[in-house]
């Protein structure tokens, strides 16, 4: 009985891990609506996976249903998140889908926090008659769809912010100049940053000195360009949103990732509002010595200030250059 129990609770992570992976594959493109993966398993087997499909519909669970029809019955679903309970004018509620495709199990990561579903989905599924687990893997799906989570808890999207940096920490030559600081490796992964944004901003200066074109150039991923913006307090600008200062960010109800980009006075304002979720800093092995700084004043008057409100969150060798990505703590 106890071996038993262990395979299963082996089969639960390994099929969880399978969600939460289709989920982060579809993150930055189904804003509003969070990034779900789902898996449905019968006898060891899949029978359906599913992601939530851009732009927010179908959901995961709606999708690996279709793809399973009648191999759902007396399957186990695995899902990063609470089905639904909200109905909506564009199809039933997910919870209601499972139980009539007679999915005897469901296993979710972790509890939607949309007030309209809110554990009603976990209590619609135990209603009909469907053993639910909530909480496998819940730090990890919490991860990925950070984004989603974010934009509930705190009105406005998460927002890492970019930066190109030389050991000494510069972004360019005293002229200006920037291109580039990194190589090939480093910028491919930028390229992947961008294709799981939903938006991505840079400031005025950046737009008139580079005209950059923001999008996503790898191989197959080319349709995954996020939207542009444009932080400026000047005109509009033709295929280009704009924010007039980084406060704007709460007023994006359909974007749950946001990814600044620079330049300087644009990163300074964003570090200075406390609006920076996570930095990713692809560093260059180069020494630039007189140039231009990262950013400027943030606000802060002793380093004792500054100490306690970043943590690392890993790094990686890209080619010649190296990424750290650091959270804010909270």
């Amino acid at each position: 009985m106890t071996d038993d129990r262990g395979q299963r609770a082996a089969d639960d992570d390994r099929w969880m891990v399978e969600a939460v992976a289709l989920g982060e594959r579809a993150r930055g493109r189904t804003a509003p609506n969070p990034n779900v993966g789902c898996v449905i398993v019968r006898d060891g087997e899949v029978v359906g996976r599913g992601a939530t499909a851009p732009g927010g519909r179908p959901h995961a669970e709606a999708v690996a249903l279709a793809e399973a029809g009648e191999r759902a019955r007396h399957a186990t679903l695995y899902t990063s998140l609470e089905p639904c309970a909200h109905r909506s004018e564009r199809g039933p509620t997910c919870a209601a889908l499972i139980a009539e495709h007679g999915v005897v199990r469901v296993v979710a990561a972790i509890e939607d926090p949309d007030p309209r579903t809110a554990g009603e989905g976990a209590d619609a599924l135990r209603t009909a008659g469907v053993e639910v687990i909530v909480g496998l893997l819940a730090a990890e799906a919490a991860y990925s769809l950070s984004g989603y989570l974010t934009r509930l808890s705190l009105g406005r999207p998460r927002i890492t912010l970019k930066l190109a940096l030389s050991i000494d920490g510069k972004i360019a030559l005293p002229s200006g100049e920037s291109k580039w600081i990194t190589g090939e490796d480093a910028r491919a992964n930028v390229h992947l940053e961008r294709a799981h944004a939903d938006m991505i901003l840079v400031g005025r200066g950046t737009y008139l000195a580079d005209q950059p074109r923001l999008d996503v150039r790898l191989p197959g991923l080319e349709d995954w360009s996020p939207r542009r913006a444009l932080l400026t307090r000047g005109d509009a600008v033709e295929g280009w949103e704009i924010l007039h200062s980084p406060q704007d960010v709460f007023g994006l109800h359909d974007v749950n990732e946001l990814l600044v980009e620079g330049g300087s006075a644009t990163a300074t304002a964003f570090l200075a509002a406390d609006l920076v979720d996570r930095i990713l800093v692809y560093r260059a092995p180069i020494l630039v010595g007189e140039g231009k700084s990262s950013f400027g004043y943030i606000g802060l008057d002793a380093i004792a200030d500054a100490h306690g409100r970043w943590r690392s969150a890993g790094g990686v060798t890209l080619g010649i250059d190296r990424l750290e990505a650091y959270e804010r703590v909270r």
